[in-house]
């Protein structure tokens, strides 16, 4: 199934170098602090990725990783930028922060005549993966500075001069697998290959997020080490989990995964369980909102409806590899949502475009952000039953919500193109349905290209679904889950509004009548044109990229949650005959 996505930005070297450069002097300018912190993190985080696209410009280039003086200034800058996240982490965020005279001179060395294409990183944009796990994790390796640390493109460049920070290793190596996804492979040219392979009886530390479905990536730089004359057991991985690659991972590279270390310090561990009262979230939450003591749930993986829903049997499903990490803190006078939202300032983009849709009324008030987590207003309330309400009014209430977001959140970044869409839509609905159904889909479809001038990108909510709402007890409907998912790990992106319009068509199962009452509210608000051909355009996608996601979600859960998500995989399937009946 076509669901996931990479994200992928292009920038101006010089103007990323400026946000580095404005976020380092900052932190030494600043008083120690959290927030202090969180700045030299977020230069990293920005370090990382422009070396990772210089990075992969050279391997295109060249058509493999080789000996680079601009590289090697970037690793060079990393390791300066992991020493001081080390440092800062280590002392509580006190101390006066400094670094090496020569920063400057190697983060001006990091630079191209033509645009660079920079990745998001999927850790810490979505799986709460904290750049401090690693530092632990080297820490009770018991490897040597002698050890060599390479890390896998594209966060691993990043994560791999964290690790040498903690060993006191030089300068890791940053290598790119390509190829299929479960079959990747390296392409080192000579010179770079003799640099990292210069002792080959030391040991080698491979650096990545993952293990994925496959566990290739970290599974071809085993392959390549081996094949140089490294002996098995000199390896030693450091993931961002404690898990086996996924069901597509090959024989012999899942038994050296189990028979090879495995570094990992969870984020649980690093905290939640922290030993060091300052390097606990609920800690940080609580000061946040001004409490002394709370109380702390963990709602992650679907552990939300336990606490909405009394009866099992009433659950929505729940796709848990994908959910974000959250939490339900309670305190004497309130009760706050605090959830994952992304580092880098990504948490503190959302909460303001929270702000705005809870100052409108449509979500509950947002309290604050601290490190990477949005804090909210936990309302009292229950789930949202549509048999108490009037037809009309929710379909109001929809149009209001959708109507205000077209016309005051514009987009902040890209999606899939309408052709991709198609594409994705095509493609979903022949695994699912068969080659004759997608036929006849691609027919209704048409030439998307024809609609591409009437439509413009806003911040779209992406998640319509009738669990995603809540009856607050004076009865108001909120809107949860509102921030994320036009940003999530998936393909779609911000799109036309006409994309939520077609969402909530399907999961309210509104009428023909209430679906042109709902877009001529949107249409009227946000002065947008939402036709019926544009709306059966992204209906059709819409329900190729829902069946999609729930296929994929569906093969790693267990009984009762298979039956959750088959159910309404069948609702989706069962609206397409109406949708594509010639």
């Amino acid at each position: 199934m076509l669901v996931y996505g990479d994200v992928e930005h292009i920038e101006s070297a010089a103007a990323v170098r400026a946000s580095i450069s404005r976020l380092m002097t900052a932190c030494i300018e600043m008083q120690p602090s959290r927030q202090r912190h969180e700045n030299l993190v977020r230069a990293f985080m920005l370090t990382g990725a422009l070396v990772q696209g210089l990075a992969d410009q050279e391997f295109a280039s060249k058509g493999a990783d080789d000996l680079s003086e601009l590289q090697d200034a970037g690793a060079k800058l990393l390791l300066i930028q992991a020493r001081a996240i080390m440092q800062s982490w280590r002392i509580g965020f006190a101390g006066i922060l400094s670094f090496p005279d020569d920063w400057a001179a190697e983060l001006e060395s990091l630079d191209s005549v033509d645009p660079v294409r920079m990745k998001r990183a999927e850790g810490y944009a979505f799986y709460a993966l904290y750049p401090e796990s690693y530092i632990e994790a080297a820490s009770i390796s018991n490897l040597t500075p002698k050890t060599v640390v390479i890390g896998i493109r594209s966060i691993g460049t990043g994560l791999a001069a964290l690790v040498s920070a903690a060993l006191g290793a030089e300068p890791a190596y940053s290598l790119r697998p390509t190829g299929h996804p479960f079959e990747r492979q390296l392409h080192v040219a000579p010179a770079l290959s003799e640099r990292i392979l210069a002792d080959p009886e030391t040991d080698f530390a491979i650096v990545d997020e993952g293990p994925g479905l496959s566990g290739s990536s970290f599974g071809c730089v085993g392959d390549w080490l081996q094949a140089n004359g490294v002996a098995s057991g000199r390896l030693h991985f450091f993931p961002s989990h404690a898990g086996e690659p996924g069901p597509h991972a090959s024989e012999p590279h899942r038994t050296r995964w189990r028979d090879r270390p495995r570094h990992v310090v969870s984020f649980d561990d690093l905290m939640l369980k922290a030993k060091d009262p300052r390097h606990r979230l609920h800690i940080w939450a609580a000061d946040a909102v001004g409490v002394a003591r709370s109380s702390w749930r963990d709602l992650s993986g679907g552990a939300w409806r336990a606490v909405r829903y009394r009866d099992p049997s009433l659950w929505p499903p729940s796709y848990m590899q994908m959910e974000k990490r959250k939490f339900l803190m309670e305190a004497e006078g309130g009760a706050w949502h605090v959830k994952f939202a992304g580092l880098c300032g990504i948490d503190v983009d959302k909460a303001r475009r929270g702000s705005l849709l809870s100052e409108a009324g449509f979500i509950p008030k947002i309290a604050g952000t601290c490190y990477g987590f949005i804090i909210e207003e936990w309302l009292d309330g229950t789930p949202f039953d549509t048999s108490g309400l009037s037809r009309r009014h929710i379909v109001d209430h929809l149009g209001r919500y959708l109507g205000f977001r077209a016309r005051h959140l514009p987009a902040r970044n890209g999606g899939a193109s309408i052709q991709k869409l198609c594409e994705m839509a095509v493609f979903n609905i022949a695994e699912a349905a068969g080659s004759d159904t997608a036929g006849n889909l691609r027919r209704v479809i048409g030439a998307p290209e024809r609609l591409s001038r009437r439509l413009r990108r806003v911040d779209t909510d992406n998640r319509l679904h009738p669990w995603e709402w809540l009856t607050a007890t004076t009865g108001r409907i909120m809107k949860t889950d509102a921030l994320d998912h036009n940003a999530a790990h998936d393909l779609i992106g911000c799109q036309d509004i006409a994309w939520d319009v077609a969402g909530a068509c399907v999961e309210f199962q509104l009428s023909s009548k209430e679906r042109d009452r709902l877009a001529d509210l949107v249409g009227r608000e946000a002065d947008c044109d939402l036709r019926d051909d544009v709306l059966r355009f992204f209906e059709a996608c819409y329900l190729g990229f829902q069946i999609g996601l729930w296929s994929q979600a569906k093969a790693c859960v267990d009984c009762a949650e298979m039956e959750r998500i088959g159910s309404i995989i069948k609702r989706y399937l069962d609206r397409l005959p109406g949708l594509v009946r010639p």
